[in-house]
């Protein structure tokens, strides 16, 4: 018998998450701030709840998919929040992403009631959340992550258990530093290409194929010729995934250069205004410094 799954938090990535559960014909009981995000995804089948207290008392797998880690504690510990309705036994999957020690630190306090709790954060964007081809990268107890395992299986292919708690979340900000690294560099190179005046979308192809094609290329490269920077990853949320790797970077003692200098550009985005753009306007920054813009041949 399939488990019944509660839902926390119907943003970009998690209103996509939800209909891949109930398309897999998990029973989901939802709550968000946004009322008209409850809404609509009540009318595909999901249940309505009014707290978090409501969707645990309803739930054997609470998910929380918010944009960070305070929101993530509020929905746990704040009032009517999911601690308030928990049983002994429940799983909560904090599926965000948000600094390892917030991850531990929560794991932690949840255990004490008798929960289990395993960080998940996601990487694949809105596009796979869609699909439900999310990469997955996990941390926790091993016989928590295979009772949890089929429902994680509905919205993601790659589900890797990385190791114990915190693990995940600590995967999820290097794989934040290389996709966000790789956007600029595609975005350093995009510029040159354009300021020397060459045709942008036939070098994409000429190099596409070979060392230098990635995924990211062929996801942000596009969007970029088309001017297109409706989010699938906000700049503001990346922006916040990068302060995580700088903090957790220097409690460590590792520097990050070229990290560090992102976030800069991050901030620069956000001062401009972009917060709420995807990720690939990361290039806008560089188009502002050499005053040029990276476009197809027929826009120019």
């Amino acid at each position: 018998m399939k488990k019944h799954v509660g839902f926390i938090g119907l943003g970009i990535m998690g209103m996509p998450m939800t209909k891949k559960l109930l398309k897999n014909g998990f029973s989901v009981t939802v709550f968000d701030l946004n009322e008209e995000a409850v809404n609509m995804i009540a009318k595909e089948g999901a249940t309505p709840a009014t707290s978090g207290k409501e969707v645990a008392e309803n739930s054997e797998i609470v998910i929380t998919m918010l944009p960070k880690g305070e929101h993530v504690r509020a929905a746990l510990f704040g009032p009517n929040g999911v601690m308030e309705g928990t049983k002994e036994g429940l799983i909560i999957i904090d599926m965000s992403s948000v600094s390892p020690v917030d991850s531990k630190q929560m794991a932690s306090q949840v255990a004490e009631k008798g929960v289990h709790f395993l960080d998940a954060p996601v990487s694949g964007g809105e596009p796979k959340a869609i699909d439900g081809t999310l990469a997955i990268m996990v941390g926790g107890e091993k016989v928590v992550f295979e009772d949890a395992k089929s429902v994680l299986e509905a919205m993601g292919t790659d589900i890797v258990l990385v190791g114990d708690s915190g693990c995940g979340t600590t995967a999820k900000l290097a794989n934040q530093i290389i996709v966000n690294l790789n956007i600029a560099a595609v975005s350093e190179a995009l510029t040159l290409a354009a300021k020397a005046g060459i045709d942008i979308e036939k070098m994409y192809q000429a190099i596409r194929g070979g060392l230098a094609g990635s995924t990211v290329m062929d996801a942000k490269v596009p969007m970029i010729l088309d001017r297109n920077f409706k989010a699938g990853g906000r700049v503001d949320i990346n922006m916040k995934d990068l302060t995580n790797v700088m903090n957790t970077a220097h409690e460590l003692h590792v520097p990050l250069p070229l990290s560090s200098q992102l976030l800069e550009i991050f901030h620069s985005l956000v001062a401009d205004g972009k917060e709420e753009f995807d990720h690939a306007s990361i290039v806008q920054h560089y188009e502002k410094m050499a005053n040029v813009v990276v476009e197809r041949e027929e826009n120019k």
